[in-house]
């Protein structure tokens, strides 16, 4: 039945042959282990967290255009980009993060941007989870 994971191997035919393919069995599994560590650990400082606020800073201009994005990792390190849109022109700026604050001071957009991301816990939105085991 499981023979897909055997690659035309004859079967164990002694204890011995038995005791080999369960240290074969051990070895890979003791390296898929590690990779999964290392992975892991990896995986920690990779984009988890995402917290965005549309504002309107300007009274000349209708909607809210511009933006506040806070791109964090599992430690809170990351950045914050601010858009400013205004009919005649867009300014971007990008600050620094680390462990959640940033040596710049930050608008209050900035900061609530920030802290819609850390909310996040590097997990899934709860809606959107309700929604999946549906």
């Amino acid at each position: 039945m499981f023979n897909f994971l055997r690659k035309n191997k004859k079967e164990p035919q002694d204890l011995k042959e038995t005791l080999d393919e369960l240290k074969k069995l051990k070895k890979q599994f003791e390296d898929l282990s590690q990779e999964l560590l290392d992975l892991k650990s990896k995986n920690r400082f990779s984009l988890q967290k995402v917290g965005i606020v549309r504002f309107n800073p300007f009274n000349e201009v209708g909607s809210n255009q511009s933006f506040s994005a806070a791109l964090l990792d599992e430690n809170n390190d990351g950045l914050v980009i601010t858009s400013l849109y205004a009919r005649e022109e867009n300014r971007v700026y990008g600050k620094p993060i680390k462990n959640g604050v940033s040596e710049y001071s930050l608008s209050d957009e900035e900061k609530r941007a920030i802290e819609e991301a850390k909310k996040q816990n590097g997990k899934t939105n709860s809606k959107t989870s309700k929604k999946d085991k549906n």
